[in-house]
């Protein structure tokens, strides 16, 4: 197993993590399928590989997730980091969601309780809440950093402005920055890098990873045959936007990678994603140990310089304004004496 820092912090983590957002029993089956025992099975299994980062949420399976991974990690849980996620609604009443002090406040307490821990390693908002306000959101997670509960902070599924404002804020008011950002990149949905990839490099937050597969598209368990089949999970879950035709083209080009590595497209899609300078981990979602042993497979698979350009330029997403604009009028003399320079 591989490590890094996660950001400009401390926090080391292994580049592999395990996402427990199956755990649990829900409205979305095709999602929420692992009991106990299993549970036990690839958690061990995760650990003896050396994952030491494990990912879940208050919102996942109604608590369920938190719970199982609390009471299956045990006494390894201080050899561990354990990331949760609020702002989901949890709950009928309407202050039962969003970022407000109040929630906030409510649901760490809440995971707190569920996971079985005295304090949370790194505590993530879900998504944003337009309706509070950004000091009010940042002040309460600073003062749950200071009382203890919670050691580090992130955000997932935030737009790079947001994010940029918030850590303004933090530093100006010495309170508690973000180190992560958790936000979905894969080789069909490279959205990230127009400007949260710029931001975080540029600001010292460190990229994790969820849904590196697409919600188990690029497993190549899925065919253009079987895509509506109501059994599959796509079915169930669809929840990620891109062009299944293009995807399909882009797996034939994946395929033929992982024949001459004798490895599989998800494991290829999974290394393309390690071999990014700008990715600190990548969540592993597994509802059985086959899948979970693939899965860890990708990170001792080095993709050559030549597969890794081919994969880029087949999946590089349309730049979009200003990005281009600034690209393209790039002072071309300056740039020449400067690459001279650097060379």
């Amino acid at each position: 197993m591989k490590y890094a820092k996660l950001g400009n912090s401390g926090l080391i983590v292994s580049r592999l993590a395990f996402g427990a957002m199956t755990f649990g029993s829900g409205n979305i089956p095709s999602v929420y399928k692992v009991g106990q025992d299993l549970g036990q099975n690839l958690v061990d299994h995760a650990l003896d590989a050396g994952i030491n980062f494990f990912d879940t949420a208050d919102a996942y399976a109604g608590g369920q997730s938190e719970e199982i991974l609390g009471q299956l990690l045990g006494a390894r849980r201080k050899e561990t980091i354990i990331a949760t996620k609020a702002g989901m609604r949890v709950g009928p009443a309407l202050v039962q969601a969003g970022l407000s002090r109040k929630h906030l406040f409510a649901a760490c307490e809440a995971s707190l309780a569920r996971l079985n821990t005295d304090y949370i390693d790194l505590y993530i908002v879900h998504k944003t809440d337009p309706f509070t306000p950004l000091e009010e959101t940042l002040e309460a997670l600073n003062d749950l950093v200071r009382q203890g509960k919670v050691r580090y902070i992130g955000y997932s599924n935030w737009p790079s402005w947001l994010a940029a404002q918030a850590l303004q804020m933090q530093r100006e008011r010495g309170w508690a920055p973000f180190i992560n950002g958790q936000m979905y990149y894969s080789l069909i949905g490279r959205d990230v890098e127009h400007d949260t990839v710029p931001f975080m490099t540029n600001s010292g937050v460190g990229l994790t990873v969820w849904s590196p597969l697409a919600s188990g598209f690029l497993s190549d368990k899925y065919t253009r045959d079987n895509l509506n089949d109501p059994n599959n999970r796509l079915s169930g879950f669809d929840f990620l936007p891109h062009d299944k035709e293009k995807g399909f083209t882009i797996l034939d080009t994946v395929r033929e990678i992982a024949r001459h590595h004798g490895a599989t497209p998800a494991q290829v899609s999974i290394a393309w994603l390690l071999a990014q300078p700008h990715v600190s981990s990548v969540l592993l979602g597994s509802s059985k140990i086959a899948q979970l042993d693939e899965n860890l497979s990708a990170g001792d698979l080095e993709l050559t310089p030549e597969e890794l350009a081919t994969l880029d330029q087949l999946t590089r997403p349309e730049p979009l304004y200003p990005n281009w604009f600034t690209t393209n009028l790039l002072d071309p003399q300056v740039t020449e004496a400067l690459k001279k320079h650097l060379s």
